[in-house]
Parts: C-alpha cells; sequence; structure tokens
C-alpha cells in the first residue's frame, strides 16, 4: 500500500498538532510553521500533498504556492484559509491549488478533501506507469545511457506537459522522429486523443489541403458527395504529427499557419468555420532556414512551428548507446522470427561500434533483423550482420567495409525473407545515396519511380 507524504504548514500549532494527530496514523505527515522551511526541505524530499495556510507570516501563502509550484508542478496544493476570501482564492486556483478549505477546520471535511486529492494522485502515477511502459516497449530510440539521449528524454517529458504547444522535431533521415513523436504524445495531456501521422512528401501536392483540412461535397472534381473529414479534423483532442512539413507547398503553409495562430479553418469549398483543439508536432530533416532565404518556406510558419524545438542525435554522436539498441532488436526479432540468439559476438560488437551509422537507428534494427533472420545463431556474428570484421585498410588505403552474405546452411533459410531484408537494404542504400530522392534512388535500383514508391511502402509500413 502507498503510505503518501503529506506537508502541513500553518503557523498555528494546535491546528498544525490537530491536523498530524488525525493523518499520521494513515499517511507520512511533516508539520512546519514557515514556508521557507518546508521549501527548503523539498529539496530532499518531495511531498505528495500539501496543506498551505494562506496567512503565513513572511512569505504568504500565495507566494509558497508559487514556489512550490516551480519546484515541482505534481504536487498537489490544498489552501488553507481564515475566511474565505474570494479573490484570494481565485489566486490561489489560478496558480494550480487543487482545493482550499476554510477554518475552523472540521477533519472530517479535510479527510475527503485530502482522499480526492490523492486519488488524483493515485490515478496521475497510473497513468505515468502505462506511459513509462509504452516508450520502453515501442519506442527504442529511447533506450540508452549516454548522456546525450538522457537529456533528450528529460526534455522530451518537460515539452511533453503542454496540450497544444507546437513542438518541431530535428533530425536525419532515420534518427526515430516520428518515435519521438509519439512519446511526447503519450506523455502528453491529450494521451487519451488520437496519434495522427502524416508524411506530407507521400502526399500528391495538389491533395495536400484536401486531405489536411478536408471538404464539402461538391468542392471539387472527384469530390465524395458527402465531403470528407481532414486529418487536422481527424487528430481533434490529440495530437497530429506532420513528418516532412518542409514538403508543403506555400498554399498549403499559409492555411496551416492560419490554423495555428487562429485555431480555426474553413474545409476547401465550405464557409463554416471550423474550431478545433489539438497538439501539431512536426519534423524535418530538411534545412528550413536555407529554405526560407530561398522562399521556399515562410518564415513566420517556422517560428510558429519551432516555438519549441527537439534536435535528435544521430546514430554516431550517441556511441555508447549502439551496444544497447543492437541487444535490444536482436531479442525483439529473435522472439518475432522464433529464433534462440543471445549474445553478439566480440566481432560483431566492434563491427557495430566502428560503423558509420548513415541511415542511424533504422538502418540499425533493419541490419539485425537482416542478421537474426538468416543467422543460425545463438550468437550473432558479423557475417550475420554483412559487415566486416572492422574497416580495413584495402590496397588502396581506402576502408572496406562491404557486406558479406553467409552460405548457406544445411538447415537452410527462409529465401522469401531473406530477399525481402536484402530487398529493404538496397533501398535504404540507394535513399542515401540519392540524398532522400525517390526519382533518383529508383534509378539507381534500375525500376521506375512507381514501382520504387510501391515497394517502399509495402516494406516499409508492414
Amino acid at each position: 500500500m502507498i503510505r503518501y507524504a503529506i506537508y502541513v504548514i500553518d503557523d498555528e500549532q494546535t491546528i498544525r498538532e490537530g491536523i498530524q494527530m488525525s493523518l499520521e496514523e494513515d499517511y507520512k505527515v511533516s508539520v512546519y510553521s514557515e514556508a521557507e522551511t518546508a521549501i527548503d526541505a523539498m529539496d530532499a524530499d518531495l511531498p505528495d500533498l500539501v496543506l498551505l495556510d494562506i496567512g503565513l507570516p513572511g512569505m504568504n501563502g500565495i507566494e509558497a504556492l508559487a514556489e512550490i509550484k516551480r519546484l515541482s508542478p505534481d504536487i498537489l496544493v490544498i489552501m488553507i484559509t481564515a475566511f474565505e476570501d474570494i479573490n484570494t482564492v481565485i489566486s490561489a486556483m489560478k496558480l494550480g491549488a487543487f482545493d482550499y478549505v476554510v477554518k475552523p477546520l472540521h477533519m472530517d471535511g479535510l479527510a475527503v478533501t485530502i482522499q480526492n486529492a490523492l486519488e488524483t494522485i493515485r490515478l496521475k502515477k497510473e497513468v505515468q506507469a502505462l506511459q513509462e511502459k509504452y516508450l520502453k516497449e515501442s519506442v527504442p530510440c529511447f533506450i540508452g545511457e549516454s548522456n546525450t539521449i538522457q537529456d533528450i528524454m528529460n526534455f522530451i517529458r518537460k515539452v511533453a506537459q503542454s496540450p497544444d504547444t507546437p513542438i518541431l522535431i530535428l533530425g536525419e533521415t532515420g534518427t526515430g522522429k516520428e518515435l519521438i513523436a509519439s512519446a511526447i504524445h503519450y506523455r502528453s495531456p491529450n494521451f487519451k486523443g488520437p496519434f495522427m501521422p502524416v508524411n506530407c512528401a507521400a502526399i500528391p501536392k495538389d491533395l495536400v489541403e484536401s486531405e489536411l483540412f478536408g471538404y464539402e461535397k461538391g468542392a471539387f472534381s472527384g469530390a465524395k458527395a458527402s465531403g470528407k473529414k481532414g486529418l487536422i479534423e481527424e487528430a481533434a483532442g490529440g495530437t497530429l504529427f506532420l513528418d516532412e512539413v518542409g514538403d508543403l507547398s506555400l498554399d498549403a503553409q499559409a492555411k496551416l499557419l492560419r490554423f495555428l495562430e487562429e485555431g480555426e479553418f474553413y474545409r476547401i469549398g465550405g464557409t463554416k468555420k471550423i474550431q478545433i483543439q489539438t497538439r501539431l508536432v512536426s519534423a524535418t530533416n530538411k534545412d528550413l532556414e536555407n529554405m526560407m532565404a530561398d522562399e521556399l518556406f515562410r518564415k513566420d510558419l517556422y517560428f510558429r512551428l519551432g516555438v519549441i524545438k527537439v534536435q535528435i542525435p544521430s546514430l554516431n554522436d550517441r556511441a555508447d548507446d549502439i551496444l544497447l539498441l543492437a541487444k535490444h532488436f536482436m531479442f525483439e526479432f529473435s522472439s518475432k522470427f522464433e529464433k534462440t540468439f543471445n549474445s553478439l559476438s566480440p566481432q560483431a560488437e566492434k563491427a557495430l561500434t566502428m560503423h558509420k551509422w548513415t541511415g542511424h537507428v533504422r538502418e540499425l534494427k533493419n541490419m539485425i533483423e537482416r542478421g537474426v533472420l538468416i543467422g543460425r545463431g545463438p550468437q550473432l556474428d558479423v557475417a550475420d550482420l554483412g559487415l566486416t570484421t572492422m574497416p580495413e585498410a584495402t590496397e588502396s588505403g581506402k576502408k572496406a567495409n562491404q557486406p558479406v552474405f553467409p552460405p548457406l546452411s544445411a538447415e537452410g533459410i527462409d529465401l522469401s525473407a531473406a530477399m525481402e531484408s536484402m530487398e529493404k537494404t538496397y533501398i535504404e542504400e540507394a535513399l542515401k545515396l540519392a540524398d532522400g530522392n525517390e526519382s533518383k534512388a529508383a534509378r539507381l535500383l534500375k525500376i521506375n519511380h512507381h514501382t520504387f514508391r510501391y515497394r517502399r511502402k509495402k516494406l516499409f509500413s508492414a
């Protein structure tokens, strides 16, 4: 059973002692005659709940409330007042007080108020536990012990608390921007609402506005007779994640800016103003500042999207996390493919730490998936991963790191799965060489653009 910690801050000794005697059987109670001393104690031991007198000498209750909320917004505070001064009570509630009680105190009524407050705390802790469980299970880019990723995690915990402040995620392809966006959603007050990811680069430019904002019947040739909700409406009460936001047309950017500033928009062909609340998280691997200089991206939209910016580090910048991530993926795919891999060979560990990760976490995940799929186990080796033992000097003085496919064993392999894994690898390599340009990547693989997009969508959305 949880034993909640309660601070009682009141300058009247009889009140302090009375509350302590009434509560100490069920709770851990600490009493203080002045706010300054209690706040100093919070540096070492945060309470769950504070009973705070408004009329304190020195730092008064309103000032103390503001300081407590600055130290920890999660602490619930019940104000104690000698008279029902409505203006003072309103000030306290605006600062985040949970409730208030009026002197002389009735212990039965106070007990009920405390129970209600602690039930709120219990439910909040349950939600936090569920959020942590989701993050551990579904957001592998959060796995890591490096200072870099720990700083990112702590920053995300803070910025997620707002229900509607726009967030711009910056990072190279494969660093896990969508995973970070989902982590923000599940840590936010909107976590019960939908998480709606949208790849702006995958939507034809002439359809972006109708997809985002929806349309009314007869708005254009081919429009559904019933009209259609846009993705922004679908994300009401939750989080809309616009990936590759740098690919939006200038017209779409203008409408998106209006929505961010006014919280309202019109469907295409509509005259009815639609108002909704949703958190907008956007991401890009493009240099938006250069695009602004070339007048390809609106400055006002950039600053509105980037009220808070989150820079996701590359995998090469968090080398201490490579083996942790590799082992996480190894166990994940061992379970998926019913294999018995339980460790990385020393040679594999060395090769993974020496590898240049141009595709970042996504590249690592795909490499481990390939290794587990075609390897025999129980140890994952460099041959399974398609890596050399280490980057070694060639005769020309360059470093070689060419994939080495393992020989066919007596047990055989799943050829279809192996070919699929190989196809994914080459698609990623082609995109890297083409700097993310699908048309160029398709030409490298000697296939047309439409086939490339179809294969990419099929393989990477599975």
